[in-house]
């Protein structure tokens, strides 16, 4: 068994700095971005410089850090009032995704009970999500990749590797994992229109890391399946509901149709902190709704034709019963439900 490849870090903190890559620039050029205002940091979310659900929290939680640090030095003596503003305009770079409301309700709660200079422990702890989200990454790897045995292919939709994570990655953790242990054959990626995660971000990412990947048009993923030339679906989410609906990168519905008809398995990898309880079925998750020109266009140039309108959702909600399983690095739940999900969840709290 070969270790599985990881070398790849997108959101990285040094010397009081904020830096990530520019994933909108990739696979054409590595530029790093260095950020020092909560806007900044904002801006970049917003913009996809980061994106991910598990990355934008890490991104947010030093942009608490930050931001603290610049309203503590302005007034030192009601700093946390003066930091009010730059959280709620972090939880309003992309609504869809839930680890940027968790990782901002937690740097929340560690401000409550702050007296003095906050950076010291803002930074300590936004430092431990993105420790923690590593750790998971990994063992969600391990539990994922214990059901592909002996697999022919898997087929994943976006990007949910090291750019979209802390590290190593959900969904395509689980496939590095699984390659490294000789579990499956070929990956396929869909190119994942409108800004080609795929073709862009997880060719870029298995190829660096030395795994074979095969492209196709998101179109050719139903065709795909019924050749026979994959048995697994695997994909991440920016939110799963109370009920199992999981809300992911537009397109990921269509993939769990096709897979259900073809009998292909589907696999949800995703760390417990995007699944949100409070959120009580997919019906209830907001659908972010992004600028029409991303349709309209590609690569910076305008594609269709002069007059045309465009509906551009980011995410779709896959059903809860079209998810044969949902794998977490608190455990694995086979065909979810309300009580499985809860379950799972009091369970990752104890």
């Amino acid at each position: 068994m070969n270790t599985p490849p990881d070398s790849i870090r997108a959101v990285v903190w040094q010397e009081g700095e904020l830096r990530l890559l520019d994933q909108r620039r990739l696979p054409d050029a590595e530029s790093w971005l260095r950020l020092d205002t909560a806007a900044a940091v904002a801006d970049a979310i917003r913009d996809m410089v980061v994106r991910g659900a598990p990355a934008i929290g890490i991104a947010a939680a030093y942009g608490v850090v930050i931001a603290a640090r610049q309203r503590y030095r302005e007034n030192p003596a009601d700093w946390k009032t003066a930091l009010e503003p730059d959280l709620e305009q972090l939880a309003a770079a992309r609504p869809t995704a839930v680890n940027l409301c968790w990782a901002l309700a937690r740097m929340r709660g560690l401000i409550q009970c702050l007296d003095g200079d906050p950076v010291p422990a803002l930074t300590a702890e936004a430092g431990r999500i993105h420790e923690e989200d590593i750790a998971a990454n990994r063992r969600m790897g391990e539990l994922g990749a214990a059901f592909l045995d002996g697999v022919e292919g898997v087929l994943t939709h976006c990007n949910t590797g090291s750019l979209a994570t802390g590290g190593f990655g959900t969904a395509l953790g689980v496939i590095r994992q699984a390659w490294g242990e000789g579990r499956i054959r070929r990956v396929f990626a869909d190119e994942t229109r409108p800004w080609l995660q795929g073709a862009r971000l997880t060719a870029w990412e298995l190829v660096r890391d030395g795994i074979p990947v095969t492209l196709l048009a998101d179109a050719a993923a139903a065709h795909l399946m019924h050749t026979g030339q994959v048995q697994w679906v695997i994909v991440g989410s920016d939110r799963i509901a109370a009920n199992g609906d999981v809300a992911n990168k537009i397109g990921t519905y269509g993939l769990a149709v096709a897979a259900r008809h073809h009998g292909v398995k589907f696999m949800v990898v995703a760390p417990t902190s995007t699944v949100d309880l409070g959120t009580a079925s997919g019906a209830d998750i907001p659908i972010e709704q992004r600028p029409g020109e991303e349709v309209l266009g590609a690569g910076g140039r305008h594609i269709a034709a002069p007059g045309a309108a465009a509906w551009n959702p980011a995410f779709d909600i896959t059903p809860a019963e079209l998810v044969d399983v949902i794998v977490t690095e608190a455990g694995v739940v086979e065909r979810p439900d309300r009580d499985k999900l809860a379950a799972l969840m009091a369970r990752a709290a104890a």
